[in-house]
């Protein structure tokens, strides 16, 4: 099947959720190269908007993304990418998931998970982390 590609510049949402509980893990983009990049390695690799290049889930952290099943939606331009999730997290926060804020209706944040791991252990740096509850961004 071919994927429209021609919308949001080139990219398609891949939304990544674990094959095993349904959890929803993380978000990320795709363009066609990405997208052949996981399909030829049965690995989950994105395109980064920031760094304008492929990156494969876990190089640095070794929190690999193993394709279970991938899915198309109607308009054939957003993915559904269900995984097995190699490593504690999948969210460089040091969350399972990159969806550990809950919004209320006002619009404030609220950690709601604990974190499974220590970013700054497996990135290397220090990195902006939420203090108390709140987002110290």
């Amino acid at each position: 099947m071919d994927l429209d590609f021609t919308k949001l510049g080139g990219l398609l949402p891949a939304i990544i959720q674990d094959a095993a509980s349904g959890e929803v893990l993380m978000l990320g983009f795709m363009n066609a190269e990405a997208y052949a990049a996981t399909q030829a390695s049965g690995e989950v690799t994105f395109f980064s908007r920031s760094r304008n290049k492929l990156w494969r889930k876990g190089e640095q952290s070794g929190h690999v993304l193993r394709v279970r099943e991938m899915r198309v939606d109607c308009d054939v331009d957003a993915l559904l990418i269900r995984v097995e999730a190699l490593g504690p997290g999948v969210c460089h926060e040091g969350y399972r998931s990159c969806f550990f804020r809950r919004l209320s209706a006002g619009g404030a944040a609220e950690v709601v998970d604990e974190r499974t791991f220590d970013p700054n252990a497996v990135y290397g740096s220090p990195r902006t982390l939420p203090v108390n509850g709140k987002d110290a961004r």
